[in-house]
């Protein structure tokens, strides 16, 4: 995959779980308990374990997740019962992940590179105060502020999850920029879609993908849009900067 041309990229839209650190693993395990308990309340049926949870939704909220396994399964959800599941996932991920995550040197020297080079915001299908909790806890709060952090499930006036472009549209009117001034970076299927969909340049990272999904993980990202992609923030960095010294060994 050829680098695309980035003469006019002034401004990196930079997904968050398994592209800034690993956390889909642990967020499914906390996930998948709440999920357990939701399948259960509502009599749905289905595999419901962390790992096929990771295979099947990594990129869309826990809010699109259960939706569509209700509407799958023809039972209403009542919107205020959605918020109260919605907010009880999120609670309990959120606290899992400040425990869980720790901060990634690669990672804090890239991104630190590459904001000295073009202004950074992260696009997240998460919510915000589990996007501030995974910031803290990987060290990286003082390189990504919290006014340049958006998210599907927070920022719109109506919640959703990608792969619907509307939260990065929303992003580059925010920002007030065009989608050929941006450049996405996206570890997931559904995070590129949402993105290519928006019509923004998109670059694939694959660092946090488990090593045996990563060579299949590759190519679905090329199939969804993603112009290249890396498999280490280290090249995806010297990619973006043409300089490897930027970023520590």
């Amino acid at each position: 995959m050829s680098i695309p041309d980035l003469t006019r990229t002034t401004t990196l839209l930079l997904d968050a779980d398994g592209t800034l650190f690993p956390s889909e693993e642990p967020a499914f395990v906390a996930s998948a308990a709440v999920t357990r308990d939701f399948a259960r309340h509502f009599g749905l049926t289905g595999d419901f374990s962390p790992e096929h949870l990771r295979r099947t939704t990594t990129g869309r909220n826990f809010r699109a997740t259960a939706r569509d396994l209700a509407e799958r399964q023809g039972v209403h959800l009542d919107a205020g019962e959605l918020e109260r599941w919605v907010e009880r996932e999120k609670t309990e991920v959120t606290a899992h992940l400040g425990r869980m995550l720790r901060p990634g040197p690669d990672v804090v020297a890239a991104v630190s590179a590459l904001g000295r080079r073009y202004r950074l915001a992260v696009v997240s299908s998460s919510a915000l105060t589990r996007l501030a909790a995974c910031f803290t806890a990987s060290g990286l709060d003082a390189l990504l502020a919290a006014d340049r952090r958006f998210s599907a499930e927070d920022s719109l006036p109506v919640p959703t999850s990608k792969p619907d472009p509307a939260i990065y549209r929303f992003v580059l009117d925010r920002l007030g920029i065009t989608a050929r001034e941006a450049l996405a970076l996206e570890d997931s299927v559904t995070g590129a879609a949402s993105a290519v969909a928006a019509g923004i340049p998109t670059a694939g990272i694959v660092q946090f993908v488990p090593a045996g999904e990563q060579a299949a993980r590759i190519e679905e990202l090329g199939r969804a849009g993603a112009a290249w992609v890396r498999r280490s923030w280290r090249e995806l960095t010297r990619d973006l900067t043409g300089d490897t010294a930027l970023v520590a060994t």
